[in-house]
């Protein structure tokens, strides 16, 4: 199968998918439990990613390295209550300076 045909699969698999997501009743989502699970779900979604691309490795293994040490200073920002952008910066620039002394 090429690539193309496995794009135009995947996109109609997701618009079908979005689309089921309308035909659900409303009152089904409507519950106390439901709302929670919701509310909850990007968090846990987005730390998911974050661990993963900080920490894993292209031959499936776990490694320490500059990554880390950006997830760790970001992590300390939030703690603070630093905007959002100087979270990032401060990250990014962490990261960016232990490659460039060549950590990681």
């Amino acid at each position: 199968m090429s690539a193309w045909v496995t794009v135009l699969v995947a996109c109609a698999l997701a618009y079908l998918l979005k689309l089921a997501g309308y035909l659900v009743p409303a009152h089904w989502l409507s519950g106390p439990r439901i709302s929670r699970v919701t509310a909850l779900l990007p968090v846990a979604l987005l730390t998911g990613l974050v661990v993963v691309q900080t920490f894993a490795t292209p031959d499936h293994g776990l490694t320490l390295d500059a990554r880390a040490a950006g997830v760790g200073v970001a992590v300390v920002a939030l703690i603070l209550r630093a905007p959002f952008i100087v979270v990032v910066v401060l990250a990014a620039g962490t990261a960016a300076l232990l490659r460039h002394f060549g950590w990681g």
